[in-house]
């Protein structure tokens, strides 16, 4: 998986159990998908197996697949949490290994076996190949960045070989003995002699090499996720030929026993097969959003932080328009989205960073980085900005041409998660920890709870009525709430919201984002599904 990060060891100590119970739909509004899901929460790894069939992870799901070719059905091969796959390799014995990117773990599965741990403590696991000998190799990246030999009985501890290579990502053994593979920060595509630790640069001019693969030829493929090209490269003089141009964001590729290429891309939850002949690309499974957390409206448009894109949705057709895609487009895994008339504000807690960008051209005007697990931002009028940091607990006041000057506003805030601005020099926030809806008085940093006993309250909006419209996760329903009185009214239940969070991240992980029409209509982001709802007041 391609993902960089420096918060997740802030929030790994905290500890968050979310309520239970779903309640009944209120009367009076009805609930439509907006944007239907898909089956993958970002697709990531790649694998064929013995027998030929393919084999799919994702990160953020948790869970590794099998994926039918033929009709792109897709089904739970090893569910949650434990199937956490950022690479996929099989041995000539049929023994599957997978690396678990944020866990740090890799596991592995013989033949009619159970699933046994192999590693552990090695965040940012990346990448994995057997040897022809059946030994195991595996690379850490973005959270490390070395190549460890993996003991396959899980007994000894991983044997580091070489460190600071430049993020050897998708790799895989030749013929030779040597293992391929792609420096994901230098643009270069090398061959490694894992016994010697010499690095061979055979290609480079790459503008993001993400996973490197072999055929039967002895053809060497690479998939560049900035230009979204499939290259093939001659072994021997270094030509290189573009045998097909694909979206951005590609993540990962296998080839079969019959040099058939297989290619993940996260930012569309898809699969492709190319052909190495032609590069005709046939779609084996696509969904329309990749991970979609904070949702924000601009008029009629509805902003999508989407964690591999930032997208926009017309909310009259459904109809959605990539604005930016990772690793092609100026954006850092975008979680939440909060959006004004002139400005949409991403957040993302995983890699710290607030972002500013133009809700007209879609370019970047402000990236800001070094927060504490950002999970919601609002602009002002004068245009600073206020962030909600979970992992200090902390609301901070931001301002300065590159949000070089920083001051807290309110402290002691327990998980906050959403935050809307009321107009009158305060803001509400949620506060997943206790389970509150609370006000912030901008001036004074005083603190008023005005509802309390929530199961998991996340994303939060101000309605046409004046009342706070609020995903309260843990109950799976998105509820009103009368900012005066503290009343709580049921709107919808039984939603698909509640993914759960991995091990080591913040508990709510993707946030479940909340935005309102100006027809009172209410969206919401389905994190079990990939979807947006529709709540229409009847």
């Amino acid at each position: 998986m391609a993902i960089k990060g420096k918060v997740i060891g802030a929030v790994a100590a905290v500890v968050f159990v979310l309520g239970h119970g779903i309640s009944a739909q209120a009367e009076g509004y009805k609930v439509e998908t907006l944007v239907p899901g898909s089956d993958f929460h970002g697709v990531h790894g790649l694998g064929i197996g013995p027998d030929g069939a393919l084999f799919a992870g994702s990160v953020v799901g948790q869970s590794l697949y099998r994926v039918d070719r033929g009709s792109g059905d897709v089904s739970v091969e090893i569910d949650a949490p434990t199937g956490m796959a950022d690479d996929i390799a099989f041995a000539d014995d049929g023994t599957m290994a997978w690396t678990g990117f944020l866990t740090g773990e890799v596991f592995a599965r013989a033949p009619g076996g159970e699933v046994v741990r192999l590693a552990e403590g090695l965040p940012g696991i990346n990448s994995l190949d057997f040897r022809a000998d059946g030994r195991l190799y595996a690379t850490q990246v973005f959270l490390g960045d070395a190549l460890y030999e993996i003991d396959r009985a899980g007994e000894a501890a991983p044997r580091k070989i070489i460190e600071g290579m430049g993020g050897l990502n998708g790799f895989e053994f030749g013929p030779d003995d040597k293992l391929y593979g792609p420096l994901w920060f230098k643009g270069q595509v090398v061959r490694v002699d894992v016994d010697s630790g010499e690095i061979e640069v055979l290609a480079e001019g790459f503008k993001v090499p993400a996973a490197v693969n072999l055929d039967s030829q002895g053809n060497i493929w690479v998939v560049d996720t900035a230009r979204g090209e499939l290259v093939r490269l001659d072994p021997q003089g270094g030509d290189r030929t573009v045998v097909a141009q694909l979206s951005t964001s590609l993540d990962n590729l296998a080839i079969d026993g019959e040099d058939r290429v297989f290619v993940s891309n996260m930012a569309d939850n898809g699969v492709q097969e190319i052909d190495p002949a032609t590069g005709d690309a046939r779609q084996i499974v696509k969904g329309r959003l990749a991970m979609p957390g904070g949702l924000a409206m601009v008029g009629d448009t509805l902003h999508v932080a989407d964690l591999f894109a930032y997208r926009s949705v017309d909310t009259a057709t459904g109809e959605i328009t990539d604005r930016a895609r990772m690793h092609a487009d100026h954006i850092e895994y975008p979680i939440s989205a909060r959006a004004n008339d002139r400005h949409v504000i991403l957040s993302s807690w995983f890699t710290g960073t607030v972002q500013v960008i133009d809700a007209q051209s879609g370019e970047s005007v402000r990236m800001l980085h070094g927060f504490a697990a950002p999970y919601d931002a609002v602009e002002q009028d004068d245009g600073t900005l206020l962030v909600l940091e979970l992992a200090t607990g902390q609301l901070t006041r931001v301002s300065g041409p590159e949000g070089e000057t920083r001051a807290p506003v309110a402290q002691g805030l327990v998980l906050p998660v959403g935050m809307v601005a009321d107009g009158e020099g305060g803001v509400y926030v949620t506060e997943a920890g206790t389970g509150a809806v609370s006000r912030v008085d901008l001036e004074s940093g005083e603190k008023t709870v005005i509802a309390e006993g929530l199961a998991g309250p996340e994303g939060i909006e101000m309605g046409g009525d004046g009342r706070l419209i609020v995903a309260e996760v843990g109950k799976r329903q998105v509820i009103a709430i009368g900012p005066s009185s503290g009343a709580i009214e049921v709107l919808a239940g039984d939603l698909p919201l509640g993914l759960p969070a991995a091990a080591g991240t913040p508990p709510p992980g993707s946030p479940t984002g909340i935005a309102v029409g100006q027809d009172g209509a209410i969206y919401v982001a389905s994190d079990l599904d990939n979807a947006i709802l529709k709540l229409t007041p009847q």
